[in-house]
């Protein structure tokens, strides 16, 4: 079933898990919308900048540590998603209870693990 998904903190260089994330997800069938400050592309994806307005999110993966959410965290509200998914090193438990408090399932794991193991 297809997850459309936002990547917070997408980058263009091949070797940051939110890259390697990017390509899992859309070789998994999941539509994806890889969000980032710099521009750049995954493979041919662009990455969208200036938080762009998406409808019908599922699910929001994040690559920013905690220390930078503050910036993010309104704007993955609006995207109403069903589910965050706060990899490792990104956790950030203030923010995951204001998320519960909405009804969006706040969860630890990582995403290449959940895809890997068909429990994404």
């Amino acid at each position: 079933m297809n997850k459309p998904t936002a990547i917070i903190g997408a980058s263009s260089k091949q070797e940051r898990y939110a890259y390697i994330a990017t390509q899992r997800l859309k070789s998994h069938g999941h539509t994806v919308y890889p969000i980032g400050i710099h521009e750049g592309k995954i493979e041919d994806e662009p990455i969208l900048i200036n938080k762009p307005q998406l409808k019908d999110i599922h699910t929001v993966t994040l690559y920013v540590g905690s220390q930078n959410q503050a910036a993010w965290e309104d704007y993955i509200f609006s995207l109403n998603p069903k589910r965050i998914i706060f990899n490792p090193g990104t956790e950030n438990p203030d923010f995951e209870k204001r998320a519960k408090e909405k009804g969006i399932e706040s969860i630890e794991a990582c995403t290449l693990v959940l895809l890997s193991i068909d429990q994404y």
